[in-house]
């Protein structure tokens, strides 16, 4: 699919062997197959999306009498705050010990090996069985991300239904990234932003022959998730109103402070992972360990809990008061850093909308009180969760489109255009990796971006804060 980076790397099927070229089929009838791919894939995307937040919303009912995992910590009590993350990262760890290759990756990262470089060694099996251990981390209050799961078992029907087809390891890469972007589009209800993460974060260019099944892929999979768990963006309908246009410096600040922010979670969450990786903490003690270090944060303040959403609705709609927010934010990146960092297989991405909503938020009271004119202090938190995002995945465009998409108000537009841009710029300069190809750098995986797309790049010795996170960020 992306030709100088197939050049580079041979094409395997995830056995070190290069794939026979299939015989040649009529061409009608290998566009009729990967046409039925991609509809299968988008339709269990959508399918498994909704029955994993169907089931975690059942068990947290049927529990705690409640959908939400916030408010069912806020009404457990407290030992049972500290206890429960605990057992879901040993229930977590102990599932680990089942996946044969070691649960260290983001999920997003076996994605992008298998989509660039035609090594797809994605396995259903460990995918399932990591979506699992991830459900059972979040259903007992571990702080992550539940869109890790949806993402990569998209990829990973991707990878089922082409086998079961036949398909040619070319259009099995291009099923994969359907299915990411189809798993990205039933978590978050926002095709365009899927169809770019594909193209920005998977790919890295714009490959025609990946965006036309993406978008389809992401039609279906949002169709089927609107209809049965309706329509609305996620995080409600909001609106933006831009002070006056010199007002766009300060949101060109917000950029430069999200991305320093976003480094520093990186950062932390890299240290907390050197810190668990110790010989004589193995599985399942390690996530177990992690869950305790999670619930100790939970017990006092519970709204850390799962991945952030809850608290992120608060946040946009200022129901918090500064003092606790700036604790919460502690607090999330302490929880979270000991969540991943110790193997629970999740995501960080809903976490870091958190943690950017309330910086804007806390940017934009230091910004007044110094006299700043500024309009409300939700537009910062908007502005604040996508110029996070674009830090973490060096992704500005998908960053900005999907907090469009969230917020479902053209206004904000501009904002969101230079916050993202600037924090992307300011956090490359820091870190030449993103979240995700600081995990593939990892595994002795470099490229640089050209032109012409991905080449691959001998890499230098892995930097000291390249993380392998949980899977699925």
């Amino acid at each position: 699919m992306v030709p100088p980076a197939s050049r580079d790397a041979p094409e395997s099927a995830g056995h070190g062997e290069a794939a026979a070229p299939p015989a040649a089929p009529a061409p009608w009838a290998a566009s009729v197959r990967f046409g039925l791919g991609v509809l299968l894939v988008a339709m269990a995307a959508a399918a498994f999306a909704i029955a994993f937040r169907s089931a975690l919303a059942l068990a947290l009912h049927r529990a705690a009498g409640t959908s939400d995992v916030v408010a069912a910590m806020l009404a457990a009590p407290r030992w049972a705050r500290l206890a429960l993350p605990a057992t879901g990262g040993l229930l977590a760890g102990l599932l680990g010990m089942l996946v044969a290759r070691a649960p260290a990756g983001h999920g997003v990262g076996d994605v992008m090996e298998a989509v660039v470089l035609g090594r797809v060694r994605l396995s259903m099996r460990v995918t399932l069985l990591k979506s699992a251990a991830s459900w059972l981390a979040i259903a007992t209050g571990g702080s992550i991300g539940r869109e890790g799961p949806l993402i990569q078992f998209g990829g990973a029907a991707g990878k089922l239904v082409s086998d079961r087809l036949g398909l040619p390891i070319d259009r099995a890469r291009l099923l994969i990234a359907a299915g990411t972007a189809a798993g990205f589009a039933a978590a978050y209800n926002t095709p365009f932003a899927a169809v770019l993460f594909v193209l920005e974060v998977v790919t890295g260019i714009v490959v025609l022959d990946a965006i036309v099944p993406a978008l389809i892929s992401t039609v279906i999979a949002a169709a089927i998730t609107r209809a049965v768990l309706g329509e609305a963006p996620i995080y409600g309908q909001r609106t933006f109103h831009l002070r006056s246009p010199a007002e766009l410096l300060a949101f060109a600040g917000l950029g430069i402070s999200a991305a320093l922010g976003a480094q520093g979670f990186m950062r932390l969450l890299s240290f907390g992972e050197r810190q668990f990786r110790r010989p004589w903490l193995g599985l399942p003690w390690r996530p177990a360990a992690g869950g305790a270090l999670a619930g100790a944060v939970v017990a006092f303040l519970p709204e850390v809990a799962g991945n952030g959403y809850e608290p992120l609705n608060a946040v946009l709609d200022g129901r918090f008061p500064v003092g606790f927010l700036a604790l919460l934010l502690l607090g999330k990146c302490f929880a979270t850093t000991a969540s991943v960092s110790s193997g629970s297989p999740g995501g960080v991405f809903t976490p870091t909308l958190l943690l950017g909503g309330g910086a804007g938020v806390l940017y934009a009271w230091a910004l007044s009180h110094a006299g700043v004119p500024l309009g409300e202090a939700g537009g910062y938190a908007l502005v604040g969760m996508a110029a996070a995002t674009a830090a973490t995945t060096h992704a500005p465009l998908m960053a900005a489109v999907m907090v469009f998409e969230l917020s479902g108000d053209y206004a904000i537009v501009l904002p969101l255009v230079l916050a993202t841009a600037i924090a992307t710029l300011v956090s490359r300069r820091l870190r030449r990796d993103s979240i995700y190809t600081a995990e593939l750098r990892q595994r002795g995986i470099g490229w640089k971006m050209t032109m012409e797309g991905r080449r691959m790049v001998e890499p230098a010795a892995a930097p000291r804060d390249s993380a392998r996170r949980g899977s699925g960020r």
